[in-house]
């Protein structure tokens, strides 16, 4: 019997496509040094780090230079630095599509972050990625199933430094048991021997202000008023002196002001005894977690190591008043829990119109204890009265104006959101449902076409229906068509989900629906409607409400098709 041939779709001609346009990359550079490669004989240096990547940029010409990222003095075990950060901001707002480092292990050593950076999160954003030294681009990197090529080099390159940590960390503790210093700048008061960087000695300028801070407190000076004090003649913080003296370059030091903290710092350290004490934290990398505090019991602690700034009579009495004070707050927990609390119901919602830290609430108890209240106030005015206005607002009254301006939002989404379920039921909006109902089902029916087609390809080969160059050539147009057909009906389900979204399903209505019944604040509705509240040294209120975005693109359209909006 003479065997009949299948039907097979033929191969209709595809136009040549047309040339693209050469790509030019934004390009930034991001270099990074460790603290602990830093200034070592014939290490790695920052300022060769950028020398070999803007050389390397200069010399390609799809690429633009559009700005150059550096930290330095901070570790490759994560991918906590400022610079990168910002970087990273650059790359999602769109100001940078590719990033050149010297070499992986400048970009990060942990392996898993790393890959995450390099296999998902660039190539999302649609960002290229070079290591010069290593030669690898992911522009022509070879990509498999299971990500680029590079894995291996990565888990080197933790493996390394944690190697190279756990050397150090145990060469350090040994420096530390022989009461040797080995911080990056010595405790306030304190600076290093210029003899010998690790033995420390008074620092004229700073040591008589740790000695009045402990005269103070023996007068019974509160540790408030003493940060008041301190600030108000103009004494700059540790972190500010380290600044100034060009010790230390962190931007977040350089205004920093004495505080309650800072003060009591100072009043408990053993160092001004004249004893080293160390290694109250760890970073905790060698050991697969993160950094953490060490208990006291574990404190390296080395007696008699440098010249004393307070005697032990004074220290101790002022650790005396310290636990004094301590049990007689301990005593006066529970006082009044006769009066009963409340929740907090908007906390992490109300900020500082001024310094925009978070107001703090704090309960004030008044009528020989009979009444209770919640203010609150600004932690800033509270450590340092001349660092930021005063804020002092109830928080009942608060709670009255969220309250007011949430009902009036609600109410306004629910006369809105008659007007949209009216325009959803409009001809012209029923008709096009109906047309792009009637479009996504031709597309679901053009993806499995093109998926029968495909999967009977190889039976059609096997039955020698085909030659080998019909096979693959009909094999590529299948694939190419379901490919587009499935692009198609993505956007279709897309736009109409888009279209629903903008009216009877906006994300502003229903987020508003859901409180409709309620008949006071309650903390689900201020955390969903609410985004910030600050307040003021006059106590206005300013308040920022979440879905304006949503709410202002059905206030368009509703007004575009000539519907009365309510005010």
């Amino acid at each position: 019997m003479a065997r009949t041939k299948r039907k097979v779709n033929p191969i209709l001609p595809v136009p040549a496509p047309e040339a693209p346009k050469a790509r030019v990359y934004q390009t930034a550079g991001y270099v990074r040094l460790s603290v602990e490669d830093s200034g070592k004989p014939g290490a790695d240096t920052i300022e060769a780090q950028k020398q070999l990547v803007l050389g390397y940029i200069e010399t390609q010409e799809d690429m633009q230079f559009c700005g150059l990222y550096c930290d330095n003095g901070r570790t490759g075990t994560n991918f906590e630095r400022p610079d990168f950060e910002r970087l990273m901001d650059d790359v999602r707002s769109g100001k940078v599509d590719c990033i050149i480092v010297k070499d992986l292990s400048r970009f990060g050593r942990n392996y898993k972050e790393t890959g995450n950076y390099l296999e998902r999160i660039f190539p999302f954003l649609d960002v290229r990625f070079i290591a010069v030294n290593d030669s690898f681009d992911t522009l022509t990197a070879e990509r498999t199933a299971d990500g680029y090529i590079v894995p291996l080099k990565n888990i080197i390159n933790e493996v390394y430094s944690k190697d190279i940590g756990r050397k150090s960390r145990s060469a350090l503790v040994t420096k530390q048991q022989k009461g040797e210093f080995i911080g990056a700048w010595a405790a306030y008061g304190y600076q290093k021997c210029a003899s010998d960087p690790h033995r420390i000695e008074p620092d004229l300028e700073t040591a008589p202000v740790v000695r009045e801070i402990f005269a103070l407190r023996l007068t019974g000076t509160s540790y408030q008023q003493i940060a008041r004090t301190l600030n108000e003649r103009g004494i700059p913080s540790p972190g500010r002196y380290l600044c100034l003296k060009g010790t230390a370059k962190c931007e977040a030091y350089a205004n920093s002001r004495w505080s309650v903290a800072a003060v009591k710092k100072v009043l408990t350290s053993e160092v001004y005894l004249g004893h080293m004490v160390q290694g109250r934290k760890r970073s905790g990398f060698t050991e697969g977690r993160k950094p953490y505090q060490v208990p006291e019991s574990e404190w390296v602690i080395v007696r008699n190591t440098h010249e004393p700034l307070i005697d032990e009579e004074t220290f101790l009495a002022v650790q005396t008043m310290a636990a004094e004070a301590n049990s007689a707050y301990k005593g006066r927990l529970g006082r009044y829990d006769n009066l009963g609390t409340t929740p907090n119901i908007l906390r992490g919602l109300i900020f500082c119109a001024d310094c925009k830290r978070p107001l703090v609430r704090y309960k004030s108890v008044t009528n020989k204890g009979t009444n209770r209240y919640y203010v609150y106030i600004c932690p800033s005015h509270t450590a340092d009265l001349a660092s930021c206005p005063k804020k002092y607002l109830h928080e009942e009254k608060l709670k009255e104006i969220l309250w007011d301006t949430l009902r009036q939002e609600i109410a306004l989404a629910g006369k809105m959101g008659k007007l949209a379920q009216a325009y959803s039921r409009s001809a012209k909006v029923l008709s096009r449902e109906d047309t792009l109902k009637r479009e996504i089902a031709a597309a679901r029916q053009a993806v499995e076409r093109a998926n029968r087609l495909y999967d009977s390809l190889f039976q059609n080969y096997h039955d020698k229906l085909l030659t080998e160059r019909e096979y693959t050539e009909l094999r590529q147009q299948y694939q190419a068509d379901g490919e587009a057909a499935e692009k198609r009906l993505e956007a279709l389900e897309r736009q109409r989900q888009d279209e629903r979204q903008q009216t009877v399903e906006n994300p502003w209505l229903t987020t508003c629906g859901r409180f409709r019944a309620d008949t006071e604040l309650t903390e689900d509705m201020a955390h969903a409607l609410i985004d910030r509240v600050e307040v003021d040294a006059d106590n206005r209120i300013y308040i920022t409400l979440r879905y304006r975005d949503e709410y202002r693109a059905l206030l368009r359209l509703l007004e575009a098709e000539g519907e009365a909006v309510p005010a």
